[in-house]
């Protein structure tokens, strides 16, 4: 499956980039997440249809406060946030759900 963007109201979420014109690496490395290779590695996995992730960010800036995964075989979704970002991950969590249940028919 292609990544999907999903408007979740405060916040949207899209596929994690590295690029020249956005790098979540820096966002990422707050969460924990150390392996310069992890945008790759969830891209390549969203190829395979093996853990579908989005980056949970403030409109304006683009900024990446959390990350949210959801592993299509089993329905479990999961998150990581950045210090003070509990909201945005809940309600990025909450619309990943309901994109489970809509798209790929899970609840």
């Amino acid at each position: 499956m292609e990544p999907v963007e999903i408007n979740a109201g405060a916040w949207y979420l899209r596929a994690l980039r590295a690029d020249d014109r956005v790098d979540d690496r820096p966002a990422l490395a707050d969460l924990g997440e150390h392996r310069a290779d992890h945008v790759d590695r969830r891209g390549a996995q969203w190829d395979s249809d093996e853990v579908y992730s989005w980056a949970v960010c403030e409109p304006t800036t683009g900024e990446l406060l959390a990350e949210v995964t959801l592993t299509p075989a089993t329905g479990e979704v999961a998150t990581r946030t950045r210090p003070g970002q509990e909201d945005a991950a809940h309600t990025g969590a909450e619309a990943v759900r309901r994109f489970a249940a809509a798209i790929l028919d899970q609840t």
